[in-house]
């Protein structure tokens, strides 16, 4: 029984699906046939739209075409009458051109005919002309090529006369305005510069407490004093001087160190070779620091800008250095500062005037150990620590021992003897100085063919002019030497002094 059932079922559910299956094929038969017919009729709707669309299209199109049509035969005629116009113009033109051009014409056969008749004239001319010079010729005496050097010539001399008159008062009236802008410029530089006018003396003197000190530094059997000199490579000089001892030694950075070092002992009291020793060493770094911040306050006092440190040191080093009297350190300073206002007067670079006018001496902190004048060692120098080349060049010509080629170079020179000439700057007095020149004179006159000699630079160069009949060039070499032979033998200067020997021959000619 209950297999029936199952049966049964199965049965029904067998008979259901085929009864849903056929139910749903029949709905999507009738649901297809729905769609294809509204497809046909909206395939027609678009048709008929399209259709009617397309109609006025092609009638706008029309339109427009025919728009554009009259537009360009508007445009083509326009056109037309432009070229009928610029045609009757140029036609114009043209014509007035063709009446030029036979005017023209006419005028150039006019020309040929007066040219023929000018040439004609100038053959007649000239005829007459060389009849007129023989005649001339004739009653002259003189050819014309006589008559012509000769007039030549004595128009020649007016005009050299004339012209030799006109350069000597140009030449005048250049000089006296050269002199009087130089005198103001120089009295304006003078005037911005303020320095203390003291000389300095080289003697490095120290003083004591006592008399008995003079024992002490000595030592027994003279050990404190060999070893001081030793040490320091000064002399140390006791006489009868009271109270006081003098040190000698051609060094200045060494003197001043010996000073320190002595009167460090003098005031400590204990005077022995060790305490010597460390006195001589600390004094040593106090001196050293001095010269590196002497050195960096001068050129920061200048303002010249960055410097070698090298070069620093050597700055410092002239503080201990002098010149007549006159502390080089200082006296640089005042011509870099003279120097750097002649520059801002003429519209030059004052910061590299000042800079030449500074180091113009700073050959002079080592010509003790090196050969040579203080000026070829400055630019020596200056060259090797990457100096600009105006600075090296103003340095080797500030006392005109090479030309010179700039203006800086001129400016230091001049500024240099400014600060040297100053009262009271230099402790060599008037009296020793023009009898050092005169015995450079009277040293130069003394040889044989001597004219005149003029001893210059503050007699650091002796020119000399010989008489050319008694002396001839391949003498005058010789001459030179011996005259510095004399010098050396019989003065005593500082530096080195230039001979120079001039013989020169001079023609002379009156015109009347």
């Amino acid at each position: 029984m209950v297999q029936f059932n199952y049966v049964i079922f199965g049965l029904s559910i067998f008979l259901g699906g085929i009864f849903g299956w056929y139910l749903k094929h029949f709905l999507d038969q009738k649901t297809l046939g729905a769609a294809v017919k509204e497809a046909e009729r909206i395939k027609k709707e678009a048709k008929t739209e399209s259709e009617a669309k397309a109609k006025d299209v092609i009638l706008i199109a029309k339109d427009r075409a025919d728009n554009l049509r009259n537009e360009t035969d508007r445009e083509i005629k326009r056109r037309k009458k432009e070229i009928e116009r610029y045609e009757t113009k140029i036609q114009r033109k043209e014509d007035q051109l063709d009446k030029k051009t036979d005017n023209v014409q006419k005028r150039l056969e006019n020309l040929d005919k007066k040219e023929k008749r000018v040439v004609s004239l100038e053959q007649q001319l000239d005829e007459k002309v060389a009849i007129q010079d023989k005649e001339i010729e004739r009653i002259a005496g003189l050819t014309q090529e006589q008559a012509k050097d000769f007039l030549l010539e004595r128009t020649d001399k007016k005009l050299d006369l004339e012209y030799s008159k006109r350069i000597a008062a140009h030449e005048i009236r250049i000089k006296e305005d050269a002199d009087r802008q130089a005198k103001k410029l120089v009295t304006l530089a003078i005037q911005r510069t303020a320095v203390d006018h003291v000389a300095e003396t080289t003697t490095s003197e120290v003083k004591l407490p006592s008399d008995d000190m003079k024992g002490r530094i000595i030592g027994r059997e003279g050990r404190n004093i060999r070893t001081f000199e030793t040490l320091t490579g000064v002399e140390v000089i006791i006489d009868d001087t009271p109270e006081a001892v003098v040190l000698s030694a051609f060094d200045p950075i060494r003197r001043a160190i010996a000073r320190l070092t002595l009167e460090k002992l003098v005031q400590d009291g204990r005077i022995h070779p060790a305490r010597i020793e460390e006195s001589f060493e600390k004094s040593k770094t106090e001196i050293d620091k001095a010269i590196w911040e002497v050195g960096q306050q001068a050129v920061l006092e200048v303002g010249i800008g960055d410097v070698n440190p090298e070069i620093i040191k050597l700055l410092g080093r002239l503080k201990y250095r002098t010149s007549y009297g006159q502390n080089i350190l200082m006296h640089s300073i005042e011509v870099a500062t003279l120097t750097g206002n002649l520059a801002a007067e003429l519209g030059t670079n004052p910061t590299l005037a000042r800079r030449c006018g500074l180091l113009h001496d700073i050959g002079k902190a080592v010509d003790h150990d090196v050969q040579g004048t203080h000026a070829a060692i400055g630019a020596e120098l200056a060259r090797r620590f990457k100096e600009p080349k105006g600075v090296v060049h103003a340095i080797a010509a500030h006392h005109a021992e090479v030309e010179q080629k700039t203006i800086e170079a001129i400016l230091v020179q001049a500024a240099d003897a400014i600060s040297a000439a100053r009262p009271g700057v230099r402790g060599e007095t008037l009296s020793s100085y023009i009898r050092r020149l005169t015995d450079l004179e009277n040293i130069a006159s003394g040889f044989e063919g001597v004219d005149r000699c003029f001893a210059i630079q503050a007699g650091r160069e002796i020119r000399i002019i010989v008489e050319p009949d008694e002396i001839d060039d391949r003498v005058t070499p010789l001459l030179a030497r011996q005259v510095a032979d004399k010098i050396e033998e019989q003065l005593d200067y500082p530096g080195q002094i230039r001979v120079t020997v001039i013989r020169e021959i001079r023609a002379h000619e009156v015109a009347s």
